[in-house]
């Protein structure tokens, strides 16, 4: 099954001392109705959150029911991935709580630069990102199959 979501575009905010962000109003346009403004909010393998809608993250959660138990891989990578999960609305306003837990893991202080990436949105902190951005050069090799494959 392939995704409904496309989410792109690069957004800056700030997180306000309610522990609030915003989610920009291209990405929140869209949100599938039959999502009713709900999401999940989780740690990403980056320093970063993942925001997944609930249909996009039921589709996931089916995937990762494949995953045996008697793997102690597959446990491990379950708990990391699951136990920070948090299934969130945004308001009228489009703003929704972060939870502290993942303030903490992403470094978030007061900015936050906000990236759709297809069917999830990520959470930076603005830093971190230029950071990762400076250190994760592809070689051109490898960059050259990707695109292959990719048909771009």
């Amino acid at each position: 099954m392939s995704s409904q979501y496309t989410f792109t575009g690069q957004f800056t905010f700030s997180i306000d001392s309610k522990n609030r962000i915003n989610i920009p109003a291209p990405l929140r346009k869209q949100f599938s109705k039959k999502d009713k403004k709900t999401f999940v909010v989780t740690r990403g393998i980056d320093q970063c959150a993942w925001i997944y809608p609930i249909s996009e993250w039921n589709f996931i959660q089916n995937e990762l029911t494949q995953l045996s138990s008697l793997s102690k891989t597959n446990r491990i990578f379950l708990r990391n991935h699951l136990r920070h999960a948090n299934i969130v609305k945004f308001d009228s306003q489009g703003r929704f709580v972060l939870p502290q837990s993942l303030i903490n893991y992403s470094s978030i202080d007061k900015d936050v630069t906000i990236i759709g990436v297809l069917n999830k949105i990520e959470i930076w902190n603005p830093n971190l990102l230029r950071k990762v951005d400076q250190s994760d050069e592809i070689d051109d090799q490898s960059y050259e199959e990707l695109s292959e494959r990719v048909n771009i």
